[in-house]
């Protein structure tokens, strides 16, 4: 199973520079877009609901703010809008799951705060959150892949000139130590890390403009420890650019959902 997340700073604008040609050739199963920037009523275009793909949408209310989707060549049993918080940020476009009889696959566009219209503390009250979930979904016996923008790095590894980002929101001590919480305490791995232990792979360029400036790993795939031996293989798509984000692509030796 090929799952594909990527963070397409506006669905518009990535379909023009040949996001779903590209799709077309990549053969996945599920394929994860966050920051889609458009309304559900915006995307009746055909290029919008590839063939041999069921579409699933989920919008901020609000033009050209937020918005996941998840294409999935399968049927899911159940649509999940949301992580159930009871703070408005929850429902602004940030989280869509599907959910299949063994597996739960979900797309992630977590706040920032990395620029100052964002607020460091509605990301650490969603953070805290999504802690408290992921605490209680653990005990379930369903696998869970969580694809997305998360809005922070894990550890040195994953920024380019780290000593210059260490206040920056992002790098800050406490997300570091959320991430450790994530992937050490809570029962999740690292997809990408897991296929590639190495540092000086980055997934997003602040400037906008990929290889410009420094780089950092703010997409994951992360995922329940019981599939970290089904990880065959990741990486991080270089060649074409449909965002300031690159594409990440892991392959899961999984036969059915």
């Amino acid at each position: 199973m090929r799952v594909i997340s990527l963070c397409v700073d506006g669905i518009h604008q990535a379909a023009q520079r040949g996001l779903f040609d590209w799709i077309d050739g990549q053969d996945a199963d599920i394929i994860c877009l966050q920051d889609i920037r458009a309304l559900e009523y915006e995307l009746d275009d055909p290029i919008f609901h590839p063939e041999g793909y069921f579409a699933y949408f989920f919008d901020s209310g609000i033009k050209h703010y937020n918005g996941v989707a998840i294409y999935s060549r399968h049927q899911p049993k159940a649509l999940i809008y949301g992580l159930g918080f009871s703070s408005g940020v929850d429902m602004e476009g940030r989280y869509l799951q599907v959910d299949f009889e063994r597996y739960s696959i979900g797309s992630l566009l977590a706040p920032s705060a990395f620029y100052e219209a964002e607020s460091q503390e509605v990301k650490i009250k969603f953070f805290d959150d999504f802690q408290a979930l992921l605490h209680k979904i653990t005990r379930k016996r369903r696998h869970f892949i969580f694809c997305g923008n998360w809005g922070m790095a894990h550890t040195k590894k994953d920024v380019e000139n780290w000593q210059d980002n260490i206040n920056q929101s992002g790098f800050l001590a406490h997300e570091q130590q959320w991430m450790n919480q994530l992937f050490k305490q809570l029962g999740y791995a690292d997809a990408f890390r897991l296929a590639v232990p190495e540092g000086g792979e980055y997934s997003w360029w602040p400037t906008g403009e990929i290889g410009l400036g420094d780089g950092w790993r703010t997409d994951y795939q992360a995922i329940s420890n019981s599939l970290s031996k089904k990880v065959e293989y990741a990486a991080l798509y270089k060649t074409r650019h449909f965002s300031s984000h690159l594409p990440l692509i892991v392959d899961y030796d999984i036969d059915d959902l």
